[in-house]
């Protein structure tokens, strides 16, 4: 008995979330056949056809080929249309399409916003509330809502470079001055004026003490400025350390160009006394650094990439690629997110336990990120130094 060419048949799904132009396209796979039994429809091969089973079967290929490659065409063609220009990001989704919600955790996190900030802005740390930013080239200091990117106030300081919070006031390392500002957060006053080395070009709170990463490390008490000590880490008075984070016990920092060939390295050392644990080699420049909770991670200007370092004992576990001159470098409490001022960009990198995962990004933001990144416990905000401007992720 003659059997009857069943049609070719495709599905396509298109889930759109249409708040932010996301898409998610599954083509179903094309089915066909023969089939044993003739329905009414179908129309028996003539005795004596050209088409022989053998064509038959060849032709159904043939056709399934051409079907699929028309919807592989269309397919590409919602991508073009409907893609946004980075890939959606893991996270909550604003959508209540149940089918996306079933399958899907994605939001827009290439969807940045840039603010104005003059001066050329390099460090910026959220204070709980608000934002601040310092602006290098125009000796100040900018406090932001972060909910809608108003400037609150704009406070004058000498050549501020990086900044720190204390939990009740607001320290800048100034660049040009050989000393660090305290200034209060909640209105801004000068508190004083502190005398370290020269440019103070990182920060960081202890829970007691700032620590200052000059061409030494310098240990201030927070609540009056006192200088506690100054640590020798090998780094030349024209090339301090860049990096400073502190991990619950210890501090450490990154000697970029050092003394005695000790340079792409970074600096364990104990923060109750200043004693150094140990010496770890990382990438070439390191520069910015973060603690995870867990990992030390520094971002290596001229490799391109970040070093993850396991705090307890230094143990190198991963370097990674980002993009092009790393810098600034934050930790939102899930991943790493990494200011590449090369290529205008920021990467963020998903941390595991045994490193980074499958999922990491690249967005786009202003032009020379040079510096500062800061979580404000909803958003990512990086300063872009020639753009004059914040983009907030």
């Amino acid at each position: 008995m003659a059997r009857g060419l069943e049609k070719e048949t495709a599905v396509i799904q298109v889930l759109v979330t249409p708040q932010y132009g996301q898409f998610r396209i599954a083509m179903g796979e094309v089915l066909g056949g023969c089939s044993e039994q003739r329905n009414d429809n179908s129309r028996s091969r003539p005795v004596g056809s050209k088409f022989s089973e053998e064509g038959e079967e060849t032709l159904k290929y043939k056709m399934k080929s051409k079907i699929q490659a028309v919807l592989l065409l269309v397919v590409f063609s919602f991508a073009l249309a409907l893609a946004p220009t980075s890939y959606a990001q893991d996270g909550p989704s604003s959508s209540k399409n149940p089918l996306q919600v079933a399958t899907l955790h994605w939001y827009d996190a290439n969807q940045t916003t840039q603010f104005s900030v003059a001066g050329f802005p390099t460090g910026v740390v959220f204070d709980g509330e608000n934002l601040w930013i310092a602006s290098t080239f125009g000796n100040t200091i900018t406090k932001l809502r972060p909910s809608d990117g108003t400037t609150l106030a704009t406070f004058a300081v000498p050549g501020p470079y990086a900044l720190a919070f204390d939990g009740a006031n607001i320290w800048a390392g100034n660049c040009d001055g050989n000393a660090v500002t305290k200034l209060r957060a909640s209105d801004g006053t000068i508190l004083g004026s502190f005398p370290v080395g020269s440019c103070n070009s990182a920060l960081v709170f202890d829970g007691t003490n700032i620590w200052v990463g000059a061409h030494n490390i310098v240990k201030l008490r927070a609540s009056d400025g006192a200088n506690l000590g100054s640590f020798d880490v090998g780094n030349s008075v024209y090339n301090p350390s860049e990096g400073i984070a502190f991990d619950g016990s210890n501090i450490w920092a990154s000697n970029t160009h050092a003394n005695g060939g000790s340079g792409n390295t970074v600096t364990k050392l104990r923060a109750s006394d200043g004693a150094i644990l140990g010496i770890f080699t990382v990438g070439s420049k390191p520069e910015a650094m973060a603690f995870d909770g867990a990992n030390i991670w520094v971002s290596n200007n001229q490799s391109g990439t970040v070093t993850q370092l396991r705090a307890r004992d230094g143990a190198t576990l991963g370097t990674f690629a980002v993009g092009i001159l790393p810098n600034g470098i934050a930790f939102d409490g899930v991943n790493i997110w990494v200011a590449n001022s090369g290529n205008n960009t920021v990467t963020k990198l998903r941390v595991s336990e045994e490193g980074i995962g499958p999922r990491s990004r690249t967005f786009p933001v202003g032009t020379f990120p040079v510096n500062g990144v800061a979580f404000d416990g909803a958003n990512v905000w990086v300063t872009n130094g020639v753009s004059n401007t914040i983009s907030k992720l």
